[in-house]
C-alpha cells in the first residue's frame, strides 16, 4: 500500500511570460528514516520519498535526490521561467517503488 497522502502546489500569482514562476510543492509522506524500532522492538523498515522530479512543458526542470534526514512531509521552493502556458508534472517516488504524481497548469500571460 502505498504510504503518499495528499500532494499540494502553488504557484506565484499572475506569472508572465519571461519571469521567473515560484513553485511550492510538498506531498505528505511519514519520511520512516528505518533508524526506529516499532512496539515490540523491531526495526522499521526505512521508506523516504527518494526522488522529487518536475517536467514543464515535456522537459524536466527540476530534480532532488532526498536523504533520510528529510522531514516528514518533504517541502520544496524552487523558481521556473515561465515560457509557455503549460502543465507542470510532479512525481515522487519512494524507497519501495511507489510513485505519487500531481499536475498544475501554468497560466502564462503576456
Amino acid at each position: 500500500m502505498s504510504r503518499f497522502g495528499k500532494a499540494w502546489v502553488r504557484l506565484s500569482e499572475n506569472p508572465r511570460r519571461g519571469q521567473p514562476v515560484e513553485i511550492r510543492a510538498m506531498i505528505v509522506h511519514p519520511q520512516e528514516s528505518g533508524f526506529r524500532l516499532d512496539d515490540v522492538g523491531r526495526p522499521i523498515p526505512r521508506n523516504i520519498v527518494q526522488r522529487l522530479t518536475c517536467t514543464y512543458g515535456g522537459k524536466e526542470v527540476f530534480r532532488a535526490r532526498l536523504h533520510p534526514a528529510m522531514s516528514t512531509n518533504p517541502y520544496f521552493v524552487f523558481y521556473v521561467l515561465a515560457a509557455q502556458s503549460d502543465d507542470l508534472l510532479f512525481e515522487w517516488t519512494d524507497d519501495r517503488g511507489d510513485v505519487a504524481t500531481h499536475t498544475v497548469r501554468l497560466e502564462v500571460s503576456d
